[in-house]
């Protein structure tokens, strides 16, 4: 069965939006940014959430559309409907048993982008096995939580750590088991 990376930008307070779903005090160009973009190059799944999915709405994602065109999308919501699905985009029902079947069909670990309300459900349900945090030298002080009201203690250890020249920290975690 394939792991579940969550992996996403936070701040050092824990947040991975500032408030109205800000992004901008973000690093979002650089060496680490390069290495996000390649590591994600290498993922055929992705799982997200629908305020997630709907997200990339404001920067041009067009809905029913594939946010990354090399991978296989499946967007968690109980009420997000569309017309239009490309073939590469699935909207699952929140099911524990419907994170596991997408585990066994896909090829590649399962990329979990966005996150807050969808992660912490996941992680609530033991279902993300490594994180890589790209931590950014920033305090937002409010925004989207990264677990958002999950309140699962879960502990990780610490497995790779990569810094960049801007600031930037590519921190990666295993779950411990």
């Amino acid at each position: 069965m394939q792991k579940i990376i969550y992996y996403v930008a936070s701040s050092l307070d824990g947040f991975i939006t500032g408030k109205n779903d800000d992004i901008s005090q973000f690093i979002l160009q650089g060496k680490g940014v390069e290495k996000y973009l390649a590591d994600l190059s290498k993922f055929e799944t992705v799982i997200m959430g629908r305020r997630t999915y709907e997200f990339g709405f404001q920067y041009g994602l067009q809905p029913g559309q594939p946010a990354y065109p090399n991978m296989n999308h499946y967007i968690f919501s109980n009420s997000l409907k569309i017309d239009n699905l490309s073939e590469s985009v699935k909207i699952e029902k929140l099911s524990v048993d419907s994170v596991n079947e997408i585990r066994q069909i896909a090829k590649t670990d399962i990329y979990l982008c966005g996150g807050g309300q969808f992660a912490g459900w996941l992680l609530d349900n033991g279902l993300i096995d490594q994180l890589k945090l790209k931590l950014n030298p920033v305090v937002l002080g409010g925004g989207t939580k990264l677990f958002g009201s999950s309140s699962a203690n879960v502990s990780w250890e610490l497995t790779d750590k990569e810094s960049f020249s801007d600031g930037l920290q590519i921190l990666t975690y295993d779950k411990k088991i």
